[in-house]
């Protein structure tokens, strides 16, 4: 009896999550179509004349909600968790017939302006009230295709919800990848798999084949495993040819896909340069510094009035004879900021150097410095690193492009050798515990000027590129936005990873600038995969080793068998005292 009666309230428990992940997903349909998103994607093909961007959205939602349901629906069989889905998304598509229903009987546009009989034709395929089944029989197929997907095995699971995201990515970025790709050698390449707006429907399938096939292959071959059982002297062998691939294809993505991307890339590279520079300030010393925006300033502003050839420029020199002098006065800044406040900690520490950013941007924008630094005017005319002719392959952006990624090498190189280095070691006491570091002999007082003299170096050589990719600077430039910016990157790519700067700078600087189109909604899908990170992912997408054991021993040691922890417990102990570079960057 008492096996029955748990098994009843385990049933009951699954039955309940399946029925809120489908109220979850009916409430977010409701919204992206209430709010215009749906009705406004609809317009924007996918794959052209297949699928357009807002059923994509709809579709999704389903899918997700499918998914979900399988998973969180118990130890049950593939067909159970299929049943599961399919009341996931019978629930989401539910709400979709409710807009339908209420909006034949109500005006909905009075309160949502985009509830309008053209988004009622799109949900029920132009058949009205008749139609108006259809959402819910999507629902429950699409969720249920989720729930035996959610189930299958992974080894057609994993290239199966990879091919699919590839295709939305692929579909989402056809227009960019598309019109660079018209100007040069892959002109027909560009019509055969690209419509003017979306993929065709030829290039969806080659697009959906080709990224499950290399998936599978990948996973036959066990290439990540074979590499990681490799002699760390082999490995490196081995990553010869992959990074000369790497380094010809940097060298030639200009060439292939035109200056947007270039100039997207350079702005990456320059809010590496910053994440770094507060990589070693909070993700190694622990200290928060949310007025990180004024050594970019004071490195923008160096350089700008070094080498303007306008109204306010005092010396003409080259952009190269500036960028010395930028980091320079950028490092005595931080020596600046860090001194007074020396012994404050914690959140008392962030509302001093946030203070101390806005004065910065108080004073650019100050009538007291008009006569030097422009005023809300700024500083023009500045001039290119390389000056060359207009129709020159370096004019525009593509210049900066190169030195970006040059500055963002050599300073990851600078800081994993930092990380590693005794230095290294003594931020991070530092950042675990200050009195204890004090008691184990830690200059406090040098070992935390550094920190913020070097943070702020690599922000004014960004600050520097910066200038020279725009040819000028203004006020307008120094936001608090910049500062968060850099902070959200180091925690989005994971605090204290060189590796996770790069990855998290391209995801909430790149991904954004690629997603202009939507220029109404960007930020609000920023936001909500921000949340999504915090939620499943704390930790980061490339944590340090030492950040994912802190947040993840825990539920580590509970999934790892017995025999497995003295293996786990030496590469614990062997991983803090390394100072090979190659096992820093993987950390």
């Amino acid at each position: 009896m008492t096996a029955i009666a748990a098994a009843r309230s385990e049933g009951q428990g699954a039955t309940l999550a399946v029925a809120r992940i489908g109220l979850i997903a009916a409430a977010i349909q409701l919204y992206l179509c209430l709010v215009g998103i749906v009705p406004i994607f609809d317009e924007r093909p996918l794959i052209a004349g297949v699928l357009s961007l807002g059923e994509a959205a709809i579709l999704i939602t389903m899918f997700g909600a499918g998914y979900l349901a399988a998973q969180r629906a118990g130890e049950v069989t593939t067909w159970q968790a299929g049943v599961a889905g399919v009341g996931a998304g019978v629930l989401s598509g539910a709400s979709l017939t409710l807009i339908v229903l209420v909006g034949s009987v109500v005006d909905l546009r009075a309160v949502f302006i985009h509830a309008s009989p053209d988004l009622y034709d799109m949900l029920t395929r132009g058949l009205d009230l008749a139609g108006s089944w259809i959402p819910i029989a999507i629902g429950g197929i699409v969720g249920g295709v989720a729930g035996l997907v959610a189930r299958s095995p992974a080894r057609f699971r994993r290239p199966l919800l990879w091919a699919l995201a590839m295709l939305v990515a692929f579909g989402l970025f056809a227009g960019l990848l598309r019109t660079p790709m018209l100007n040069n050698f892959l002109a027909g390449l560009a019509r055969f798999l690209f419509a003017p707006e979306g993929l065709t429907l030829i290039g969806a399938a080659i697009v959906f084949v080709a990224t499950f096939a290399i998936v599978v292959l990948e996973a036959r071959l066990r290439v990540r495993r074979r590499a990681g059982e490799l002699p760390a002297a082999r490995r490196r062998q081995l990553q010869l040819p992959l990074l000369l691939l790497a380094i010809v294809i940097v060298l030639a993505f200009p060439i292939g896909f035109g200056s947007f991307f270039a100039q997207v890339i350079a702005v990456v590279a320059v809010y590496v340069l910053m994440g770094f520079g507060l990589n070693i300030t909070l993700g190694l010393a622990g200290l928060l510094d949310l007025g990180f925006v004024a050594f970019f300033a004071v490195g923008a502003y160096t350089v700008a009035l070094l080498t303007s050839t306008g109204e306010f420029g005092i010396a003409g020199w080259s952009w190269w004879a500036a960028v010395p002098f930028a980091v320079l006065f950028s490092m005595a800044f931080g020596a600046f900021l860090g001194l007074p406040i020396l012994g404050i900690r914690g959140d008392y520490l962030a509302i001093a150097t946030l203070g101390f950013g806005e004065i910065i941007a108080i004073l650019a924008r100050s009538d007291l410095l008009k006569p030097w630094l422009g005023g809300p005017q700024g500083i023009t005319n500045v001039p290119k690193p390389i000056d060359v002719p207009p129709d020159s392959f370096l004019a525009g952006p593509n210049q900066i492009y190169y030195l970006a990624i040059a500055g963002a090498v050599i300073v990851a190189f600078v800081a994993m050798r930092l990380r590693s280095s005794r230095l290294g070691r003594a931020w991070m006491a530092i950042r675990e515990d200050e009195d204890v570091a004090e008691a184990l002999g830690v200059n406090l007082v040098q070992t935390k000027l550094l920190a913020y003299m070097l943070g702020a170096a690599f922000a004014g050589l960004g600050g520097a590129l910066f200038a020279g990719l725009v040819g000028a600077m203004f006020p307008t430039s120094i936001t608090l936005f910049v500062s968060i910016n850099v902070v959200a990157l180091l925690i989005v790519g994971g605090m204290g990873s060189n590796p996770g700067v790069v990855l998290g700078a391209i995801f909430l600087i790149g991904v954004p600038e690629l997603f202009r189109e939507f220029s109404e909604y960007r930020f609000l899908f920023y936001g909500i995969a921000l949340i999504a990170m915090m939620v499943f992912r704390p930790e980061g997408l490339l944590p340090s080793r030492v950040t994912r054991r802190e947040l993840h021993r825990p539920e580590e040691l509970e999934a790892t068998a017995p025999e497995d922890l003295t293996a786990a417990a030496g590469d614990m102990g062997g991983s803090e005292g390394s100072t090979d570079p190659a096992q820093e960057a993987t950390r």
